[in-house]
């Protein structure tokens, strides 16, 4: 069942198909599907995908390459052409990248990725206690990325909002999510989108003021939870005067990224 405000959107996952559709996003076009059994989407090979399995077994087949079988909490991107088995008993998110507006004028592809599961908590230190890891990294500075995000238990986050939708499912573990426009709960294989707030708008709480569109935070009680968060931009990643293998070239003392005549054009 669909539950909404205006910091969040929860879906049922009951039902395959599109669940969300951005696709005229001026920036970031994506779309937003839940696959079970291997239906629920028609691939496009000059898009780009990414992936979580939240259920069962999910088997992906590519073209002169043996099929992969990804289990519960594996993750995944790909481009080109591909398909997914309807003989495995699985289900997956899917976020579609569409080759247009940013990704297009960035020649952005997704690499051929496959990982998981998931591990019990995050590399990185975030806020509040809260740890999470980068599952798949920006191919160049600017372009997607996939997460997964911890919350131990006990956690009261601090109210936020981001620049961009975040997109995402509850892998496991259950919580609430806070809002000024009222909570909605968080539970074991929810699909959600937490609204972008582009700076402007702002919408009426439940106490009369004015708060940003998307402001949340995530609470946890007696157990940790664990989630997926596909982000359609970033703000970090390698650039192409700028990564290790330039960086790390050293012409007579200096680095490769400081000498413009030998760098490829």
């Amino acid at each position: 069942m669909r539950q909404e405000n205006s910091a969040f959107i929860s879906f049922g996952k009951a039902n395959s198909g599109l669940i969300f559709d951005d696709s005229e996003n001026q920036v970031y076009p994506i779309r937003y599907y839940n696959v079970i059994n291997g239906s629920g989407v028609t691939l496009n090979p000059e898009n780009s995908y990414y992936g979580f399995v939240y259920n069962g077994n999910v088997t992906i087949n590519r073209k002169w390459l043996s099929s992969l079988e990804l289990n519960q909490d594996m993750y995944f991107s790909l481009s080109g052409e591909f398909t997914f088995s309807t003989n495995s008993l699985g289900s997956c998110i899917l976020i579609e990248v569409l080759d247009k507006a940013y990704y297009k004028e960035s020649n952005f592809k997704a690499y051929a990725t496959f990982g998981g599961p998931i591990e019990s908590k995050g590399r990185l230190k975030y806020i509040d206690g809260c740890t999470d890891s980068l599952l798949i990294s920006p191919v160049k500075k600017g372009q997607p990325c996939l997460n997964h995000l911890h919350f131990p238990d006990n956690i009261n986050q601090t109210q936020h909002t981001h620049p961009t939708h975040r997109i995402g499912i509850v892998a496991s573990g259950y919580g609430e999510c806070i809002t000024p426009f009222g909570n909605l709960p968080l539970s074991p294989e929810m699909i959600f989108v937490i609204k972008a707030w582009n700076g402007i708008y702002f919408d009426k709480g439940l106490d009369g003021e004015m708060y940003a569109i998307g402001q949340h935070a995530f609470q946890t009680f007696g157990e940790p939870m664990n989630v997926i968060a596909f982000h359609p931009d970033s703000d970090f990643g390698p650039e192409d005067e700028f990564h290790p293998m330039i960086n790390r070239t050293i012409v007579g003392g200096i680095s490769a990224n400081k000498l413009k005549d030998i760098m490829t054009k």
